[in-house]
């Protein structure tokens, strides 16, 4: 029997990181988008693939390292017609890799604006304890205390409190956790103890207020 409110969050930045490039056409250092085109080049029996990026100001193209030299029959067809086809799922998966684009760029800047949809798991009625499990198709620079505040109208001091207080605990356990970025499978535990709060807080986690 469910004794807790159990939600899941999934976490989902609005648009891709860009690269922070200088343009040749633009003289400057400008941000580069994802075009959503990918790029095939056939030298001989060897494939080159690219992502192309576009400058915001002048559309000045970059193109994005997927791989370099690759023997045809060394790669999957699956992925090779996925390239061809600029397929958007796996573009999508180029476009929120953080560390790639970095390794590529060297420099990015990353969306602070996030979509969070809410799906709740289990919920009983005296709602003992709120569990909130976090699932993030794309990594996200968000920190956690920033995320619960917003969500929960909760003040970053008062999380800090009841971190500390062990009436909030976060797994995997860290002694920094509110401050570090949300990860993909973060499970946030409240044992909230006033009760106002509790269910004030738990109406919040299912997105039952007003912004």
């Amino acid at each position: 029997m469910c004794d807790i409110l159990h939600v899941e969050w999934t976490i989902v930045p609005k648009t891709p990181p860009q690269a922070i490039l200088r343009c040749s056409s633009c003289g400057d250092t400008r941000p580069f988008r994802s075009s959503g085109r990918t790029r095939l080049n056939a030298n001989g029996k060897q494939l080159d693939a690219w992502l192309i990026y576009k400058c915001i100001d002048c559309d000045g193209t970059w193109n994005r390292p997927i791989f370099e030299r690759q023997s045809v029959r060394s790669l999957d067809p699956v992925l090779v017609e996925a390239l061809q086809a600029s397929a958007p799922g796996y573009v999508a998966g180029l476009e929120f890799d953080q560390e790639g684009l970095k390794a590529s760029a060297g420099r990015i800047e990353e969306s602070e604006e996030f979509e969070l949809r809410r799906r709740t798991i289990c919920a009983s009625g005296n709602r003992a304890r709120i569990v909130i499990t976090l699932a993030l198709p794309y990594p996200a620079s968000l920190r956690l205390d920033r995320l619960l505040a917003s969500e929960l109208q909760l003040s970053r001091s008062r999380l800090k409190v009841l971190f500390e207080a062990g009436d909030i605990r976060v797994e995997p356990a860290r002694k920094d956790a509110l401050k570090r970025s949300i990860r993909d499978g973060t499970v946030i535990t409240l044992g909230l103890r006033d009760e106002a709060e509790r269910l004030a807080t738990g109406r919040a986690a299912m997105g039952g207020y007003q912004r």
